[in-house]
């Protein structure tokens, strides 16, 4: 059986799909989804096609992924294909959110850290999925995702749903000053520890949403720490390099 988290909010709409999906130990390489770091590509084919089944088999989705590479680039998806979910080849190049309008198109993140973000505008039938390392945070990718909503499709922040996923929460992730000093402008971004600094990526793209619009009361947290929950979801750092990557997922569906 294929167990997911899921955001209340976002379940609760009635033109909207999502998930983030969980480790298993019943699939190979307890339900990795991810093409990119050398396990054998049929039987992690074969995890997305049970994975894709279990998410919605009422719909005729098209998943859609990028090659994720810690930038700040956004690529809004204009056609319904599926990209980068049988092969690497076609995936969405240098991209790190993912914008669309259209019914039926699954766009998907791959993590095993870093924050992913799921956003839904209700009034204008927009989604977004992003990936937000340190870098990507850095560069303000959950802020600019908003943004590039309101200039491509005039979404208002007000409308928009935010469902931050299970990352490394500041319990677990320490990082060192030349990584932290990016984030001293923000209050409590971070916590010193002797010459380290335990780092809180998940509410630094919380205050970008806010900062862009969103309503607070729109933004909901996981409070899942991935290093802390490893028994339910890949953690590079916890895991010391790991291979797995879980998958967070969102799709538009026609009314009703």
């Amino acid at each position: 059986m294929i167990d997911f988290y899921r955001f209340s909010h976002l379940s609760a709409c009635p033109t909207l799909a999502h998930a983030v999906s969980t480790k298993s130990k019943t699939f190979p390489y307890h339900f990795s989804l991810a093409l990119h770091t050398n396990e054998e590509k049929q039987s992690i084919i074969q995890n997305r096609t049970l994975l894709a089944n279990a998410f919605d088999t009422s719909h005729d989705l098209d998943f859609v992924l990028a090659h994720q590479t810690h930038s700040d680039h956004i690529h809004i998806v204009k056609q319904k294909r599926s990209q980068g979910w049988e092969d690497l080849d076609d995936a969405i190049q240098d991209c790190d959110a993912l914008i669309t309008d259209i019914p039926h198109i699954a766009l998907c993140i791959l993590t095993a850290d870093c924050v992913p973000i799921l956003l839904y505008d209700t009034k204008k039938k927009v989604i977004a999925a992003i990936h937000a390392g340190w870098k990507g945070t850095q560069s303000e990718i959950a802020y600019k995702t908003v943004r590039k909503m309101q200039q491509h499709y005039g979404s208002n922040p007000k409308d928009i749903l935010a469902g931050i996923a299970p990352s490394i929460g500041k319990c677990c992730y320490e990082v060192d000053q030349n990584v932290a000093q990016h984030f001293f402008h923000i209050p409590k971004s971070s916590t010193p520890i002797g010459d380290k600094y335990m780092l809180d990526l998940p509410y630094i793209n919380q205050t970008q949403l806010l900062r862009a619009g969103v309503q607070k009361r729109h933004i909901k947290m996981s409070h899942i720490c991935t290093a802390c929950e490893v028994e339910q979801f890949f953690s590079y750092r916890k895991e010391h390099g790991c291979s797995g990557r879980f998958m967070s997922i969102i799709s538009l569906l026609p009314k009703p």
